[in-house]
């Protein structure tokens, strides 16, 4: 009896994760997954032209290069190397297949003192890309929370 109890059950709990629930009878449609935002996007090429772009600005912005930490780093690390480490991050946490394996965000980020200042313009010249490649409202918006939840270990000092 236990056991047939338990066969019961489990079926059941099986069929209902397996088989979707018609909301309104068999004629309904089941729900659908809505794309993530890295489909929303085009998918790796897109993001990798758009990174590409980026980081090309970003590299140069002498503005952000008054800060003597991130003047070294440029100079020290590849841009080409940066490229591949930020598309593969922003294909990951967009819902891509991609993997990033590159240091955590405060590891990476601590020793070059970015001010909220640096911050800011940073993320003036990310919008800027955004809309030279008419990036959607929707999903420039949730480009920018996702940049704003790593604000807190990438910004070290005030400004």
């Amino acid at each position: 009896m236990i056991k047939s109890k338990f066969f019961l059950w489990t079926w059941l709990a099986v069929s209902m994760a397996v088989f979707p629930v018609m909301a309104e009878g068999d004629n309904a449609e089941p729900a659908t997954p809505s794309p993530s935002l890295y489909d929303r996007l085009g998918g790796l090429m897109p993001i990798s032209v758009v990174v590409n772009d980026f980081l090309d600005v970003l590299v140069v912005d002498d503005e952000l290069n008054r800060n003597p930490a991130i003047d070294a780093a440029r100079k020290r690390v590849p841009v080409a190397y940066l490229k591949y480490r930020v598309t593969s991050m922003v294909c990951q946490v967009t819902g891509g297949d991609c993997e990033y394996r590159g240091r955590a965000m405060r590891e990476t980020h601590q020793h070059l003192n970015i001010t909220e200042n640096e911050w800011d313009r940073m993320i003036a010249l990310f919008k800027q890309v955004l809309a030279k490649h008419q990036v959607p409202e929707q999903e420039t918006a949730e480009l920018l929370d996702i940049m704003a939840s790593t604000k807190a270990d990438i910004v070290i000092s005030k400004s």
